[in-house]
């Protein structure tokens, strides 16, 4: 720029001594001015260029500083970014791993929750069958005490009935022993055992040998028997006849009897007839039996043993009505 305006100067100098006009020089001082205004001005505007390239620079400088720091981020950043995808990589891998861990605990867990509700199921059931075994042992336990109440009151009442029937039967021993006072120890003898009473007539009071018809003193004794069954009607009566060990000899084919058996039957009912002959006694009541000898009293071989075989039993029973028909229910 200032070459420019010393060659303008220049140049003004020559025109002048070329001997210009004066209007001419006026207008070249006029443009000189213009000029030199101009140079002005366009040394400021490269004063102005030159401070704003200064700053151009600086900020271009604190540009490229920056875009080296960015850089520098950049790189940090690309580096941390593969630590971080790395990690990433590694927290992947071990989500993986505990995931794939997990179902496995998790399958171990809902293994063990089934089989510990298998167990609890099992234990409810046990429970309910030891409940329902419970319920049925209590019903069955009030069952059994409803029946032993039961029992016990049939056997309270069994008790008494036996015990009247005791009382009963001591009240006949004692009736047939004053009935029968002229005939005790004459071959008759009267006693109580296991609730009954037992009149055994031997068979000198009785029968001849061998025969099976009633002597007069005999009939006297079963009068007075009859008189006390006349009294108690309630009163079951058995007739057994009994011989010895003697085998029983007939007076040939055509004897009324054949053995000891047939003989023993044969006293027995001779004894029944008697006791209902011109009686109020029921027939139903007396039942007639015959022994032979295979029920001795002594079992010895004796002649005194063997007369005490030869027997007539009447068995008394007071009725077991009431008895039999607890015992029923």
């Amino acid at each position: 720029m200032r070459k420019i305006v010393v060659l303008f100067s220049a140049a003004a100098l020559v025109f002048t001594s070329a001997c210009v006009s004066q209007k001419k020089y006026q207008d070249l001082e006029a443009q000189k001015a213009v000029a030199d205004d101009k140079s002005a001005q366009l040394e400021e505007e490269n004063a102005n260029l030159r401070l704003s390239s200064k700053a151009q620079q600086e900020r271009n400088q604190a540009l490229n500083e920056r875009v080296y720091r960015l850089q520098d981020t950049i790189q940090q950043l690309q580096f941390e970014q593969s630590q971080l995808s790395a990690r990433y990589a590694d927290l992947m891998s071990a989500q993986e791993a505990m995931q794939k861990g997990s179902q496995q605990e998790i399958r171990k867990l809902l293994e063990q929750l089934q089989a510990n509700q298998n167990a609890l199921q099992k234990k409810e059931d046990d429970l309910f069958a030891t409940e329902r075994a419970l319920n049925e042992r209590s019903i069955a336990t009030a069952k059994l005490e409803r029946d032993l109440k039961e029992h016990n009151k049939k056997m309270m009442a069994l008790e008494s009935a036996l015990h009247q029937k005791d009382s009963v039967a001591n009240a006949l021993k004692q009736k047939l022993s004053d009935a029968l006072l002229n005939f005790e120890g004459k071959g008759l003898t009267v006693k109580m055992r296991d609730g009954k009473v037992y009149v055994s007539m031997d068979e000198k009071l009785m029968f001849a040998s061998g025969s099976f018809v009633v002597d007069k003193r005999g009939e006297e004794a079963l009068r007075h028997i009859t008189a006390v069954l006349e009294k108690n009607p309630d009163i079951n009566v058995v007739i057994e006849g009994h011989t010895d060990d003697v085998p029983y000899i007939g007076a040939g084919v055509n004897s009324a009897i054949v053995d000891n058996w047939d003989l023993s039957c044969r006293r027995a009912t001779s004894v029944v007839r008697l006791l209902l002959k011109g009686s109020t006694v029921e027939e139903s009541r007396i039942t007639a039996a015959g022994r032979a000898e295979y029920m001795p009293v002594k079992r010895a071989k004796t002649p005194e043993a063997r007369q005490a075989n030869r027997r007539i039993e009447i068995i008394l029973t007071p009725k077991l009505d009431e008895v039999l028909k607890l015992l029923e229910q």
